[in-house]
């Protein structure tokens, strides 16, 4: 499959974290996804029912990262990726980013970050 859509760094301020300052104080998480699928029905007919709404996957990912509390990034990519294949069927692949600028590591970083891909079973 090389139909995809794809949203980047949607910026999010969020309480996840193994230590204790970071599900206290919180801090600025940057989400990326990427579906595949099939596209060309859409493309072929202008038509937003053969495709998904972006706009609503983009909500799924906020309300996961805001609404609940992980101590891993891990698990909060692997959420993401399940509430996002398992609320739009039309699509056959996920990939999530996370990135994590602010992680507590004591050398000066960018960001850590880390990408999960879950296929459709």
């Amino acid at each position: 499959m090389t139909d995809k859509i794809s949203v980047q760094r949607i910026a999010v301020f969020a309480y996840h974290g193994v230590f204790q300052e970071e599900s206290k104080l919180g801090q600025r998480f940057y989400i990326s996804f990427t579906a595949e699928l099939d596209l060309k029905a859409a493309g072929q007919n202008d038509d937003l029912s053969k495709t998904v709404h972006y706009g609503e996957m983009t909500d799924v990912v906020v309300r996961v990262a805001t609404m609940q509390r992980f101590r891993l990034i891990e698990g909060l990519a692997e959420t993401i990726a399940r509430e996002l294949l398992e609320g739009f069927p039309l699509v056959d692949a996920i990939t999530v980013k996370i990135e994590k600028p602010a992680a507590p590591v004591t050398h000066v970083i960018d960001t850590v970050s880390l990408e999960i891909t879950r296929r459709r079973s």
